[in-house]
């Protein structure tokens, strides 16, 4: 990871990092790697996604380590220098900078000794369609629902997972997610 963190474009890396930090404090639900991605090659430097994808693990394995043993700027950058020598100068610099500037934030989080293990609900999609015919079938007229849940897995990236039901399985979903609200409002 630290050689494809060569091409990348120092603001790019920056706000990486930033959405890392802010994805570690909880204020995002995950980093939109494929949309930093598109901007990146768009600015002219060639990535692609499961590169960036793993510079984005990288970052975020090594921000919530640092936050988990209240590294100061200064230990985290030794640490860096004496673990990672091929790391370049201006990913450093942007380290030390968003390290500096946000840091804190992670340390004083209670949650930064307890990383989330599970994924995070972003958004939900669905959309109705009607299968009218195949190869093997001149009529079917069979009516289905596709949903598109958008989820940030631990590490923050952010993913899309898509799934068919019939129209019975669609209302028994509904169903549960209406039992889920009710049981909610008791809260």
């Amino acid at each position: 990871a630290a050689n494809k963190i060569n091409v990348i474009p120092q603001d790019f890396f920056a706000e990486l990092c930033e959405q890392i930090i802010h994805h570690l404090n909880h204020k995002i639900p995950g980093v939109n790697t494929a949309e930093l991605c598109q901007r990146i090659q768009t600015s002219g430097v060639e990535i692609n996604i499961g590169d960036l994808a793993k510079i984005a693990n990288v970052l975020s394995f090594l921000f919530s380590t640092a936050a988990r043993n209240n590294l100061s700027t200064e230990e985290l950058i030794i640490t860096l220098n004496s673990a990672v020598s091929t790391l370049p100068k201006h990913a450093l610099q942007v380290i030390r900078h968003v390290w500096n500037e946000q840091g804190k934030s992670i340390t004083a989080s209670e949650d930064a000794r307890n990383v989330a293990t599970v994924g995070q609900f972003v958004d939900m999609k669905w959309k109705l369609g009607v299968a009218m015919s195949s190869d093997t079938c001149r009529s079917l007229k069979y009516p289905y629902v596709t949903v598109t849940l958008t989820v940030a897995d631990p590490s923050g990236q952010i993913t899309d997972k898509s799934f068919e039901m019939t129209i019975p399985q669609f209302k028994n979903f509904f169903r549960q997610f209406k039992e889920m609200a009710s049981v909610l409002e008791t809260v």
